[in-house]
């Protein structure tokens, strides 16, 4: 049995017509008719494709035609060969009473930005004491103070959490 004849039998045991096996290997569907017709041989890329898209087939038949087409099944793996140990399942230990609790790296941390570390200015308003008056009293905020006297504001800037920001000067 020459090259040709043995892809005409790796494309009659895939059960696709030529076309599709043609689209199934990535080849040209005119390649499938010139080899299959006697007028091209087949490239090494060629059988290397159906090789890989057909890994069953025995690599010595489809190049000289000796031995069987197909690979036999391989034999049990011998006891010495030792299996892998698989894998917990991820949802069995959701279900564990200590999950997240045990592992230092489940805790969660909250990390301050630095732009939270500028103070802000809100009004601060003085403890009323159990003796005094329920009267409003008078609020201060930090901006009254004697340092920011005579300071005027030059500009506003918002920083939104999208990473936008936002300028204003009065």
């Amino acid at each position: 049995m020459n090259l040709n004849e043995r892809i005409s039998k790796v494309i009659s045991y895939s059960e696709l017509s030529s076309s599709e096996f043609a689209d199934e290997i990535d080849v040209q569907r005119s390649n499938i008719s010139h080899i299959t017709s006697g007028r091209n041989k087949p490239s090494l890329d060629f059988l290397i494709k159906i090789k890989e898209r057909f890994p069953e087939l025995q690599w010595e038949w489809l190049i000289t035609g000796e031995g069987e087409m197909i690979k036999s099944p391989e034999k049990e793996p011998s006891p010495e060969v030792q299996k892998p140990t698989p894998l917990p399942d991820l949802f069995s230990l959701i279900a564990d009473e200590n999950f997240g609790i045990t592992e230092k790296e489940d805790k969660i941390t909250k990390s301050v930005p630095p732009e939270s570390n500028i103070s802000s200015q809100v009004p601060v308003q003085e403890k009323i004491a159990d003796s005094q008056r329920l009267a409003p009293q008078e609020l201060k905020t930090e901006t009254q103070t004697p340092v920011n006297e005579g300071n005027k504001i030059k500009r506003i800037v918002w920083f939104f959490e999208n990473g936008k920001f936002e300028s204003f000067e009065p």
